[in-house]
């Protein structure tokens, strides 16, 4: 046979014979499987292992040739076998109940995680753990003041042994008060989370919250359960929505610094008992530019501008019981609108002839005089009752309109003023016109938006519907 035909042969074997990929090398672990917008790199990150180590372990030579179902092989847990999958920490996981949860032993769950310290646990942050047995359910019970570990075992036909080895208790004593654990068989239907019994279930969005953001915190309790709370350092007002959820709005200021800051909530039981539950809650920035603004130097002034401040404080500190609006607000300006300035950007007022400087923030947006219909026109964005009009030093003719919940809106620099207090308004109803008073640089509307006492971002009020 002729060196040609050989050679052709050889090049047709190529074409016949099955593509073999290459294989990982002889590797064992856990395996994960891709998720979408999962990539290469953020699951070797998320594993805290090194992208040629993951490539390596799973015989991958094109980081970016990755598709969602994928299974990989993750180096360096040694020990840890089955499939592994990723959860976001809700609000009621704690570290030790996470830990219940998902009856992974404690030692390879700070493995997994890498824990360096419990306090990591906050709300939004994702963790791993290999997925769980089917047919694993588990009660979720409470201890009140001064029940003890047997008594709980007894009340849920179980026994003290059962309990210790669900809920990683070295002994009898290795529980207090208010500590949530769980007891074998059937869920209850409650939510299977760190909550305290008295909470079915609480939902916190939109996570996770900025600075000048809007936190809504959702709860289901039993019946006959009254309940309060802090966030940060904000006493939380709840009301009874339509579905039977308590529901507690409140902002977040624009110039808190991005971290993590507590969120609690207490509960009254109908005999009188108390049950609480804190938690860690991250807060990100803003995003927010920085403008300095030349204005008369008396609107500066602290001795006019700090009473004003607490007159305004005052009247929007109180949460009437009453919702008054239903999805979106509107936009409280005629269309076509242009906004001159925007919420939360940081601002440094120069008093005009003199030295006086004050820092702040712009607390609202400014609405320019950009429509040839009815221009000067303001109209209320949602229902809601008057409870403030006049004339002010800073803001100029001021209109305040309690929409309910503790949400208020204000109009500052109005040329006019249409309305009166206790007049209620609707949707698209006129307050007053576009002006230049108070403290302006030019004639505009100052639309501000409180929730709880604190200003926050009103356009995010046009384009979802809280709660």
């Amino acid at each position: 046979m002729s060196k040609h035909i050989l050679l052709l042969l050889f090049l047709l074997s190529l074409f016949i014979l099955p593509f073999q990929p290459a294989h990982a090398q002889d590797v064992s672990g856990p395996v994960y499987i891709v998720q979408p917008g999962d990539n290469l790199s953020s699951i070797a990150d998320f594993f805290s292992v090194s992208l040629a180590e993951l490539m390596a372990a799973n015989g991958i030579t094109d980081p970016n040739q990755l598709s969602v179902g994928q299974q990989l092989v993750i180096p360096g847990l040694e020990g840890v076998t089955g499939t592994l999958r990723t959860q976001v920490i809700n609000f009621g996981d704690s570290y030790r109940s996470l830990v219940r949860q998902t009856q992974v032993p404690e030692d390879l769950f700070r493995k997994l995680n890498h824990v360096v310290s419990p306090s990591e646990f906050y709300v939004g942050a994702s963790m791993i753990v290999p997925e769980q047995q089917e047919g694993r359910e588990h009660t979720r019970v409470s201890l009140v003041e001064g029940e003890s570990l047997l008594e709980v075992a007894i009340k849920n036909n179980t026994s003290v042994w059962s309990l210790a080895g669900i809920n990683s208790l070295q002994g009898s004593w290795d529980s207090l008060p208010g500590d949530t654990l769980f007891t074998p068989g059937e869920s209850n239907g409650t939510a299977t989370t760190g909550l305290p019994s008295a909470f079915i279930s609480a939902e916190i969005r939109d996570l996770p919250i900025k600075q000048g953001g809007t936190a809504v915190i959702k709860v289901q309790t039993n019946p006959g359960v009254t309940l309060g709370g802090v966030l940060i350092d904000h006493p939380l007002n709840f009301f009874i929505n339509e579905d039977g959820a308590q529901i507690a709005l409140q902002g977040v200021h624009a110039l808190l610094e991005p971290g993590v800051y507590p969120l609690r909530l207490d509960a009254i039981l109908p005999d009188g008992s108390r049950q609480s539950y804190e938690q860690m809650i991250l807060i990100v920035s803003g995003y927010f530019s920085d403008i300095t603004i030349s204005v008369p130097s008396e609107t500066l002034n602290p001795s006019v501008t700090e009473p004003e401040n607490q007159q305004i404080i005052s009247i929007v500190s109180t949460a009437t019981a009453n919702k008054d609006w239903q999805g979106e607000f509107n936009i409280p300006v005629a269309l076509p609108f242009c906004i001159k300035d925007w919420f939360g950007i940081r601002r440094t007022y120069l008093g005009q002839g003199t030295d006086i400087k004050l820092n702040g923030f712009h607390s609202g947006v400014d609405y320019g005089i950009c429509s040839e219909s009815n221009p000067y026109d303001i109209y209320a964005p949602a229902p809601g009752t008057v409870v403030f009009t006049a004339p002010l030093t800073v803001r100029g003719n001021a209109t305040i309109i309690d929409h309910g919940w503790g949400v208020y809106s204000g109009f500052w620099h109005q040329e006019e003023s249409y309305v009166t207090v206790g007049q209620y308004m609707k949707t698209g109803q006129l307050i007053g016109k576009i002006g230049g008073t108070g403290r302006v640089t030019g004639p505009h509307l100052h639309w501000e938006l409180w929730v709880n006492g604190i200003q926050v971002d009103p356009l995010d009020w046009l384009i979802q519907t809280y709660p």
